[in-house]
């Protein structure tokens, strides 16, 4: 038991010491990129250039988790106040399925399509991988709005760290029921170790240079 708890741990040091070197490679390498997006966000629909929203962390502690703008000002704002109300007593419903918008919807700019089908939108969360609110591998972060209504399984997906990317973003796709993603996160808490990491890295690159869109 010993030894397994220092293995994890050993592990857990090891993810560390790459999500700190890997995020900031990206964000070095990437920088041009950052820099163009930017300004065609900018030149499309004026400021701002990120999208910032509290989500559901580590233990359940909220963070505000970044993403490249792709929703028109107006609705972006508008959204923010008026906000989703989710009043489950039991847990998530299983085949509860959260919508994010379609790529053909009139609220997302020209530029949003373009970033949301390459998922460069998330690239600003590398920034959060750095500070330490998320890591590169794990399960996505989901909105407070609907973590309050977690049952006392579904509250285990938030023993890690959220990622850019898990296993269930590699095993499915945005319309995908909400019991089919809590069982795949579980699955990562449950069996968590660095084959696996890099396996869900791995084909997570294949995916995007495909075209495939995050969930």
């Amino acid at each position: 038991m010993g030894y397994t708890k220092s293995k994890n741990s050993f592990q857990l040091v090891i993810k560390r010491l790459f999500d700190i070197v890997f995020s900031l490679s990206v964000l070095i390498v990437l920088s041009p990129l950052f820099l163009i997006l930017a300004l065609l966000i900018l030149k499309e629909d004026g400021r701002p250039i990120f999208f910032k929203q509290r989500r559901s962390g580590k233990e359940n502690i909220p963070f505000e988790m970044y993403k490249f703008r792709s929703m028109k000002v107006k609705q972006t704002s508008e959204g923010k106040s008026k906000g989703r109300i989710y009043d489950w007593e039991n847990g998530v419903p299983d085949d509860f399925v959260f919508k994010t918008g379609s790529v053909e919807n009139p609220n997302i700019t020209k530029i949003g399509k373009f970033i949301r089908k390459y998922s460069l939108d998330e690239l600003p969360q590398f920034i959060n991988v750095l500070k330490g609110d998320m890591s590169v591998i794990g399960p996505r972060p989901e909105i407070i709005q609907i973590t309050k209504c977690y049952s006392t399984e579904q509250k285990l997906r938030l023993a890690v760290k959220p990622g850019i990317t898990g296993w269930a973003q590699v095993n499915g796709r945005s319309d995908m029921v909400h019991g089919k993603k809590i069982r795949h996160d579980l699955y990562y808490v449950e069996n968590f170790n660095l084959c696996l990491d890099f396996k869900i890295l791995f084909k997570t690159i294949s995916q995007v240079l495909v075209g495939k869109g995050s969930v």
